[in-house]
């Protein structure tokens, strides 16, 4: 896995998804995406809000590893 590949500037989100990452903790928060598996949450961006693969597996890593900083 490259490195901190869900470091990404929050320009480069609203970019490629139309959200900021402010409102996408907000979105993953409100579906309790800590409690379930990182797939599934990839899964529900994609189909839920029509967010690419990359972005919505980028977005769930970098929602599930603030919580462990």
């Amino acid at each position: 896995m490259k490195q901190d590949y869900w470091n990404v500037r929050n320009e480069q989100v609203i970019e490629k998804t139309g959200k900021e990452i402010a409102e996408w903790i907000g979105i993953l928060d409100a579906f309790q995406a800590k409690d379930k598996k990182s797939n599934d949450v990839v899964a529900h961006l994609q189909q839920e809000y029509n967010v690419p693969r990359y972005w919505a597996r980028t977005l769930t890593t970098l929602y599930l590893k603030q919580d462990n900083q």
